[in-house]
């Protein structure tokens, strides 16, 4: 008998997967330098071939890359590789021609930081169990906000996304670094 994947396993409330993080770049050549050729993500062959806008695979996720002034996350954007070395290998081979914009990488205790040309910042990480059984993708999109926004937050995930979720507050307190927990995504809030 053929066992079948239960997909509802994966389900958070009435979200089902991170899919895409969408960022504005100014410069479509130094975007594939950057995401195809330093962090060895993939084009969407498929989709969106133009000019103006690219879509770049992560394992199931995208990164939505349309033509425009430049756009940074306030946070930032956790990313699992295959492999560490390898990626330390590619992004060596890259950083004489983003040389001049802010693109940085450096070797942290159980992960590779790099930050875009435009100022994203990028945890990488090598396949672990926390991930699951992912090995290329996207799990979590960290956030910088300001102070008292965690409450409206997870008030957006119960009632737009009809999502469970709970903050747990660091330090007790509003003003505090803080975790809204929906279902079993957890959003990080450094306040």
């Amino acid at each position: 008998m053929k066992a079948t994947r239960d997909y509802a396993d994966e389900d958070v409330g009435n979200i089902v997967l991170l899919e895409h993080v969408n960022v504005q770049v100014p410069d479509q050549a130094m975007a594939t330098l950057f995401y195809v050729v330093g962090l060895g993500f993939t084009r969407d062959p498929y989709l969106t071939v133009g000019l103006e806008n690219m879509w770049i695979n992560v394992g199931e996720q995208q990164f939505h890359l349309p033509t425009r002034s430049a756009q940074v996350v306030p946070g930032q954007i956790g990313v699992v590789v295959p492999d560490l070395d390898l990626l330390q290998g590619r992004l060596k081979a890259v950083q004489d021609r983003l040389a001049g914009s802010r693109f940085a990488w450096s070797v942290e205790d159980d992960s590779v930081s790099v930050t875009c040309p435009w100022g994203n910042h990028f945890r990488c990480y090598a396949p672990a169990p926390r991930f699951g059984d992912m090995s290329l993708g996207m799990p979590f999109v960290e956030f910088q906000v300001k102070a008292g926004a965690a409450k409206g937050i997870a008030r957006f995930y119960q009632e737009v996304m009809r999502a469970p979720s709970q903050i747990e507050a660091d330090n007790g307190g509003d003003a505090a670094a803080q975790t809204i927990e929906i279902n079993d995504l957890k959003v990080y809030v450094e306040q």
